[in-house]
């Protein structure tokens, strides 16, 4: 594959934008584990789960979208942090209660852990009871 950078960037791209575990396996080491201390993704284990949770999220928050404020790589460490911002308004079904109008704006990072040019293992920094309440949803 390419490089840790191009291929946490492949993955975080196919991730933001709800392409789910298909388009997101390419990057990731098969049984990839996902961790992220947070109520929301508590029972998220592996890294496919998540990328079909964060599919899923696009159907409550269909004009979701992310931008990137830093992008780092250690070498060192082997792992890759990303951090975003991700924005979006509840308009679509789904979500705990019916659509609110109101909009997310979240800071989260990922930290990517790579094995053999593939993505491990991925944490999730994420205030997701703030999410909450700026969606309505707690």
């Amino acid at each position: 594959m390419g490089s840790m950078k191009e291929t946490a960037m492949g993955f975080f791209e196919a991730c933001e934008t709800g392409k789910g575990w298909n388009g997101c396996a390419p990057f990731c080491k098969a049984g990839a584990t996902f961790s992220s201390q947070t109520g929301a993704l508590a029972d998220i284990t592996t890294l496919e789960q998540y990328t079909e949770w964060m599919k899923g999220l696009f159907t409550p928050i269909p004009d979701g979208s992310y931008e990137v404020k830093s992008f780092a790589v250690d070498e060192e460490r082997n792992n890759v942090a990303a951090f975003g911002v991700f924005r979006g308004t509840h308009l679509g079904e789904g979500g705990p209660v019916p659509a609110t109008g109101k909009r997310v704006e979240a800071d989260y990072v990922y930290v990517m852990q790579f094995e053999d040019g593939k993505i491990a293992h991925m944490t999730k920094i994420w205030n997701d009871g703030f999410s909450m309440v700026q969606l309505g949803w707690a």
